[in-house]
């Protein structure tokens, strides 16, 4: 019997296919060895920046603002160390329990940290920026992988609302946003370092292997400000503006030896603490940026430039009756009527008649040229971000109702720091200086506007205006003589002046034999009954005035009794420019 089976025969390689195989084994293994070697011995670099992209980071070190101090070193802007929360989302480990505990501790609500959490998009995400030090320690004892902490600077500001505007404020990042803060922001900032460290799996540092850059402090800044003038400013600036019903007000001082700014408040204010509730339209700095046309508070410069052209004397006689003179169709009128009127009387008793009809005696260029070198129309060089060089329009473009108008302060526009500034001419004999809103530690070159002689004259006229039988009675001080001028203008609007809205303000200086200080107040449409600047931006100068002096330290000039005022039932001496 015959049977088939099948015969299985092993397979067996050829010897040329064994080979074959055998020679690629050989040259892979070279190659491998080869590149091994390359890799680890001759170029290592990639295997080591991989190992160290496992462990290693750069870390960058913060640098410390600049701290920005008033003239007595006293702070007004200052960093403090805080911690911000950041996460890696896909580094990131968490149960729900933790993320309630996380939310908690950073006063978030849970279904916000969870979704900053789950997204895979970023690397990087804030959980919560600027903690105080002590509640990021709990947020980070909860030990969560992918959650860090950040050293960070938040801004403070000691003085809060009364030196806002000028000081200014950060955002988030310590950039400088507003003040001086943005002005200085180069010179304050610093540079920001960097380090090398080792961290574990749950991102903390285990060693600090070296440092690649370091951190470079940014300067101090040291300004003219007092801050107790500035305080004291504040306070009155804020009673009168409270007590009047205004839209807002400012009040600057100067320092006449120096031309530093020794306050500038403004209202209203913010508070720049508080970086999330901060209305833009209040961290404007009007003594800066707002412009106004500042009616009689310019009719000195008018007398000064008439007295410099030799055809009037303080004593020169001016017809003023019947109280109003039509030029150009237009009528100029004085609310209190006189017959006549020496310069000396247009300026205690504040004429638009008198005053219109000195400017237009003299060339339009005459009085041009007075108010363009005083600083009229030309920024005031304070390095304040934003501020406005106002509105001189050329003598050339005047039409005489325009010369008329200018002689009392209509027709161009200024800020509140341009005229404290331009009033250095009547407290210096005839100089004007450069102002600083930083600490002058030498003496400051100033420029000869008139003649010592008629600046000391138009001075004594500014005497009278606070005198009885001036504007201004409730500018006196007790044991200093004041002198200064008052203003009370129509605001401009669209459809011209407006009849129920006004500028008060006055601008004056003490003491009056040797002058320290200007001071220059603007109260922007009161709206309690009283609007001339006599009654309502007077007494603001006379407050400040008063407390500044004390400050300083500066000697009386008069005795204790001689504040005199008018008579119960007097009327008073009132204007409208």
């Amino acid at each position: 019997m015959t049977s088939t089976a099948t015969q299985v025969r092993p397979l067996r390689l050829s010897e040329l296919r064994a080979r074959s195989i055998l020679a690629l084994l050989l040259a892979g293994f070279i190659v491998l060895s080869g590149r091994a070697v390359y890799l680890q011995g001759l170029h290592n670099d990639f295997l080591q920046q991989k190992g160290e992209s496992r462990y290693s980071r750069i870390v960058e070190i913060p640098a410390t603002r600049g701290m920005i101090s008033d003239r007595n070193n006293e702070p007004l802007a200052i960093s403090t160390p805080v911690e911000s929360v950041w996460a890696s989302p896909t580094d990131v480990e968490i149960t729900p329990q933790q993320i309630t505990q996380l939310a908690r501790l950073l006063e978030l609500e849970p279904a916000e940290v969870a979704q900053r959490l789950s997204g895979t998009s970023h690397d990087f995400v804030y959980l919560k920026r600027q903690l105080p030090p002590e509640q990021a320690q709990k947020a980070a004892a909860l030990d969560i992988p992918g959650v860090f902490l950040q050293r960070e600077y938040r801004r403070y500001y000691p003085a809060s609302e009364f030196a806002a505007q000028v000081v200014g404020m950060t955002d988030i990042d310590g950039k400088g946003q507003e003040g001086l803060e943005l002005a200085f922001d180069d010179r304050i900032s610093g540079k920001p370092g960097s380090r090398r460290v080792i961290k574990d799996r749950r991102g903390r540092i285990v060693e600090d292997v070296a440092s690649i850059r370091a951190s470079k402090p940014g300067q101090d800044l040291t300004l003219s400000i007092d801050t107790n003038i500035q305080y004291l400013a504040y306070r009155e600036l804020k009673k009168a503006v409270l007590a009047n019903r205004a839209k807002g007000g400012s009040v600057v001082v100067l320092d006449v030896q120096t031309g530093e700014v020794l306050a500038m408040a403004n209202l209203p204010s913010y508070n720049p603490n508080n970086r999330d509730q901060v209305d833009p339209h209040r961290t404007r700095n009007r003594a800066v940026t707002d412009l106004f046309e500042p009616g009689s508070t310019l009719k000195p410069f008018t007398a000064a430039a008439a007295l410099e052209s030799g055809l009037f004397s303080p004593d020169t006689v001016i017809r003023t009756a019947p109280g109003r003179i039509k030029i150009d169709g237009r009528t100029i009128h004085d609310v209190d009527p006189s017959n006549a009127l020496t310069v000396t009387q247009v300026i205690q008793k504040s004429s638009n008649v008198g005053a219109a009809k000195m400017g237009l005696a003299m060339p339009a260029e005459k009085l041009w040229e007075i108010f363009n070198d005083v600083g009229f129309g030309v920024a005031p060089r304070s390095d304040f971000p934003g501020e406005v060089s106002g509105r001189l329009r050329t003598y050339r473009s005047w039409r005489t109702i325009d010369q008329a108008a200018m002689s009392y302060g209509y027709g161009i526009s200024v800020s509140l720091l341009q005229l404290a500034r331009a009033y250095l001419i009547f407290a210096t004999d005839g100089e004007i200086k450069p102002i600083s809103l930083l600490r002058q530690d030498a003496p400051v070159a100033a420029v000869r506007v008139i003649d010592a002689k008629v600046a000391r004259e138009v001075r004594e006229m500014l005497e009278m205006v606070v005198e009885p039988g001036g504007t201004a009675p409730h500018a006196q001080i007790i044991g200093y003589r004041v002198a200064g001028k008052t203003g009370t203008a129509h605001k401009l609007g669209g459809d011209g002046y407006a009849t129920d809205k006004f500028i008060a303000s006055f601008v004056g200086f003490a003491p009056a034999s040797a002058p320290r200080l200007i001071v220059a107040v603007a109260i922007d449409e009161p709206s309690a009954g009283q609007y001339y600047g006599g009654a309502v931006a007077a007494p603001v100068f006379g407050a400040v005035t008063a407390g500044a002096l004390r400050i300083l330290s500066v000697p009386t000039d008069a005795p204790l009794n001689n504040v005199v005022m008018p008579p119960p039932g007097a009327p008073a001496i009132r204007e409208e420019t």
